[in-house]
């Protein structure tokens, strides 16, 4: 029996034919990572290969690392097999990986999402035959607005807490979304404000995108310079000490989970907005269809619900368990 292109084993996503993991949750030789966030891009392997734009971000999440960057597009060889990148639209330095032996290719998407935010390189379409995605919001009930909707929402709420006399503090996630949030701030309305976590990560990404002017919150920062103003803020920040400096206050949180008001009751939080940095159910099915794939594995997310609606429409679908999980929030 052939052995598959790429299998999942306790280390992560192995390709055996180039001995190279995808995106590997245990510590290994060489892996090849698609983006930033701590459950695709973890600390201990020996050598990274990733985009050029996601070095910076790694570095300073994981230290002093032995790193290659490549392009998008870029084919690398190892041991015949070849593998190239391929723009996720999820985050800034975010990307597929596809992977071709003998003439069969496999694309692993990491996370994505098919709009174009205008912060990360805008997803691209990659043919295969066989193609690995996430599931996170694989549910028919998560179905995105528009962003320029929301950001006028968000900007419009803003605007209001402001004429009230209270400071906007909306959380988001410090890796992807904060910085999907700051570009579309309105600055007209007044300053912004960003936690320690959030700016520092800002700071990594200001060489790759244009960013509005933030200012740090520090012990020296007063209620009286942040009233009326807006605050980015992580979500681990709501319900500590730090967020008192805030008051009088009102809180916001920018997540796919806020569809439902259920998840805004157990956050405690004032106001949702609907933005994500992942596929709704519609983008999903088009992702699946636009790659012309015979095959699809479902990691993480409503893997089960998902899989077998795709092989009710005629796929072979089924689902893989991985360690990567949701982490907008």
């Amino acid at each position: 029996m052939k052995t598959p292109l790429l299998v999942f084993n306790d280390k992560g996503i192995y390709c055996e034919k180039a001995d190279v993991y995808i995106d590997a949750w245990k510590p290994v030789d060489k892996v090849i990572i698609t983006h930033g966030h701590a459950d695709h891009s973890r600390w201990g392997h020996q050598r990274y290969i990733t985009h050029h734009d996601n070095i910076p971000i790694i570095k300073h999440r994981l230290g002093d690392i032995e790193v290659v960057g490549v392009d998008y597009g870029e084919t690398f060889s190892v041991n015949n097999v070849k593998f190239s990148l391929h723009p996720a639209g999820h985050i800034i330095g975010s990307s597929q990986v596809r992977v071709e032996h003998q003439g069969e290719v496999w694309v692993f998407t990491g996370d994505y999402k098919l709009d174009d935010d205008g912060v990360a390189k805008a997803y691209e379409n990659v043919p295969c035959h066989t193609f690995i995605t996430e599931c996170t919001f694989g549910l028919p009930a998560f179905n995105w607005r528009p962003q320029a909707e929301v950001f006028e929402e968000i900007n419009n709420w803003w605007l209001e807490n402001q004429q009230e006399g209270r400071t906007s503090v909306l959380f988001g996630y410090s890796l992807g979304k904060a910085q999907r949030i700051l570009k579309f701030l309105n600055p007209e309305i007044g300053k912004i404000y960003t936690h320690g976590a959030i700016e520092n990560m800002t700071e990594v990404c200001r060489n790759l995108v244009d960013f509005p002017l933030t200012h740090k919150i520090t012990r020296e920062t007063t209620k009286k310079e942040l009233l009326g103003n807006m605050v980015i803020a992580p979500p681990s920040a709501h319900g500590g000490t730090w967020i008192r400096k805030m008051t009088p206050y009102v809180t916001g949180s920018a997540s796919g989970w806020m569809t439902f008001r259920g998840a805004r009751r157990r956050r405690a939080i004032d106001q949702g907005f609907v933005l994500s940095d992942h596929c709704d159910w519609n983008q999903l099915l088009e992702a699946v269809k636009n790659t012309g794939c015979e095959k699809v594995i479902c990691t993480h997310g409503y893997t089960d619900i998902f899989s077998k609606y795709l092989r009710s429409i005629g796929y072979d679908a089924r689902t893989e368990k991985t360690q990567y999980e949701e982490v907008e929030d």
